[in-house]
């Protein structure tokens, strides 16, 4: 499929469709983006975006008329007199994506039909920060390894989002991972607050990680966790007398998996229950990332679920 055929095809196809083994047709960057972002968007009358960065204002006195739900009913409580919360969607946010191009995020690249860790990563990057650019927000990147391999200025200029999807493109996984301590360098370089989007398979020590991610908060910033993860990794779907080879480490090991598969199934459970929570313990937003499942419907499952909390607070 060219970048015109999905110009011209309407985008509730695409909502149907956002597979990977679909949207691996699509080989531009900016083309699987759009298609991802306008397919889960399509019917909805209200913004997708609303809840990325809408805050507390300040409170009036209650008029006849206004909404009931946004009656401040902790200050009545306080005064005897009716107020309500008004809320401002600050413009300019910024948002930094920081994504994992370690060499372990090259698993699937082989595989028929599916994506690799890193296709999917750069294409969830991608979706987003187009996102952010249809509301005139500020996006920037960085990719890393075992160090910080390329970063790009915050702009909201079309042309910029060009260059952060071509930086993304041009990236070639290679070596070994050191998140945490990328992690901590990102955060002391970012200066304004903001909202902060990670994605990686985050093969790094739970615990270290959380440290990491209390610096992004300390310094204010709003940090979604996106945990990328293949199919196998998760499923562990090997029967035969298989050789396993370490992308990250020069190590192989010959197993028979079905003998394997069930404590290999409780660790990797209980590392993403360690993750989580560390994540929730920082005040972070954790979302899996399955590199088998539609990548609009995790997106769109993720922005229902910002709205829902949003309008929760706004009624606290």
């Amino acid at each position: 499929m060219s970048g015109s055929d999905a110009k011209k095809t309407p985008a509730g196809e695409f909502a149907r469709h956002l597979d990977p083994e679909t949207l691996d047709k699509i080989k531009r960057l900016d083309v699987r983006a759009r298609a991802v972002v306008e397919g889960f968007i399509t019917g909805q009358h209200r913004s997708p975006y609303n809840g990325f960065a809408i805050e507390f204002k300040a409170h009036r006195e209650y008029a006849p008329g206004d909404d009931l739900r946004h009656i401040d009913w902790k200050v009545w409580s306080k005064t005897d007199r009716l107020y309500i919360k008004e809320y401002e969607e600050e413009t300019n946010l910024k948002c930094h994506l920081i994504v994992d191009a370690s060499k372990s995020m090259r698993y699937g690249e082989k595989d028929k039909g599916s994506w690799s860790k890193f296709d999917y990563a750069a294409t969830a990057a991608a979706s987003l920060g187009y996102m952010m650019q249809q509301q005139a927000d500020s996006v920037a990147l960085t990719t890393f390894a075992n160090q910080i391999l390329t970063t790009t200025k915050s702009s909201s200029h079309p042309s910029h989002l060009k260059l952060v999807l071509h930086e993304l493109e041009q990236t070639n996984p290679d070596d070994t991972t050191d998140a945490s301590g990328v992690f901590l360098k990102v955060a002391a370089q970012l200066r304004q607050r903001g909202m902060v989007a990670i994605f990686s398979d985050l093969f790094v020590d739970p615990d270290e990680l959380g440290k990491a991610l209390q610096q992004f908060r300390l310094r204010r910033h709003e940090v979604i966790v996106f945990h990328v993860m293949h199919r196998d990794e998760l499923n562990f779907p090997f029967e035969e007398n298989t050789l396993f080879r370490g992308l990250e480490a020069d190590a192989e090991l010959m197993a028979e998996p079905r003998a394997l598969k069930k404590s290999y199934l409780e660790a990797v459970g209980e590392f993403q229950e360690r993750v989580k929570k560390v994540c929730a313990v920082a005040g972070v937003d954790y979302v899996l990332l399955d590199t088998s499942k539609s990548l609009g419907g995790v997106l769109a499952s993720y922005l229902n679920f910002r709205s829902k909390t949003r309008k929760r607070m706004g009624n606290a």
